[in-house]
């Protein structure tokens, strides 16, 4: 890992700047006026038409629901973790892992006796639907968060109880969906990250908020809002090759985050902007997401 040395002091007016500082500003405002100008030149979506995976029967209030779990490779897969790891974060009670997933619209179908019926069609990546094939461990988380994303975006409340249908990857049809583009500057886009377990001060700092993007195609950008610092000092920072580290001063802030992306830290800079009260990095990266 880089140490806190990377850390530029504090960001005043330009005048003060040094001409490091101000080449970092620099590059903050060009990669933010190309990420505005790549959003207004894409479409905010792209439409995808999911493969059928699997199908699962369970009930709502309404009557019978059924959820086609589909797959598309226009979808971001998740970070890639061993069963292990991510059975850890879950013991752990940690929400930072994602499975990125599309949701479609409710559609009307006729079941196997030709009964009325609700349909669901949620896609994830194609790769990964691949290793969930072979694991039971990963079906079910799917399932499960599936099931939650669909009952939270629609105000469902579906049984406890389901079941897969054998022998049917899909009931009735399954519709093109519209997913966002993946060059939006968060990072959902980029992948997923995740929280790793580390020991904690009783103080229990704060964990800040952190936004990442891409300054395509080989710089990833980072602010991490500070609101409680008036300066960097006593803030110490390492980067390693998918890590980001931060410590804020008297235990206020804490962050450990996995970046699944392999950055150079030997190159990375940062520095805090006083106005805003954000330390900004800029990390260039060894190889950039497929």
């Amino acid at each position: 890992m880089a140490d806190s040395k990377l850390l530029v002091p504090e960001l005043n007016d330009a005048e003060t700047m040094g001409a490091e500082t101000l080449r970092f500003e620099e590059l903050l405002l060009q990669a933010s006026k190309e990420l505005q100008e790549a959003q207004t030149s894409r479409p905010e979506s792209t439409q995808i038409q999911p493969q059928p995976g699997f199908c699962i029967k369970t009930n709502s209030a309404e009557g019978k629901v059924f959820i086609n779990i589909c797959h598309s490779p226009s979808i971001p897969p998740p970070a890639d973790l061993t069963e292990d790891e991510l059975l850890q974060m879950l013991e752990e009670d940690q929400a930072g892992f994602r499975i990125p997933m599309s949701l479609g619209e409710p559609h009307a179908e006729l079941d196997a006796k030709g009964q009325g019926c609700t349909a669901y069609d949620v896609a994830v990546n194609s790769d990964f639907f691949r290793r969930m094939q072979n694991s039971d461990f990963l079906r079910e988380l799917v399932i499960t968060i599936a099931r939650e994303g669909l009952e939270d975006k629609y105000g469902l409340q579906l049984s406890p109880e389901w079941r897969i249908l054998k022998n049917r990857p899909f009931l009735g049809s399954i519709s093109q969906q519209n997913i966002r583009s993946q060059q939006r500057p968060r990072i959902q886009e980029l992948g997923n990250l995740y929280t790793p377990s580390s020991p904690r001060p009783e103080a229990c700092p704060e964990k800040p908020h952190l936004s990442l993007w891409l300054e395509a195609p080989d710089l990833l950008l980072a602010e991490i809002d500070l609101p409680k610092l008036d300066g960097a000092l006593g803030l110490s920072l390492e980067v390693g090759e998918n890590r980001l580290v931060m410590g804020g001063p008297q235990q206020l802030y804490h962050l450990d985050t996995y970046i699944p992306l392999r950055i150079n830290c030997d190159e990375s800079k940062a520095a805090f902007h006083q106005k805003r009260k954000q330390l900004m990095v800029a990390m260039p990266l060894l190889s950039v997401p497929s």
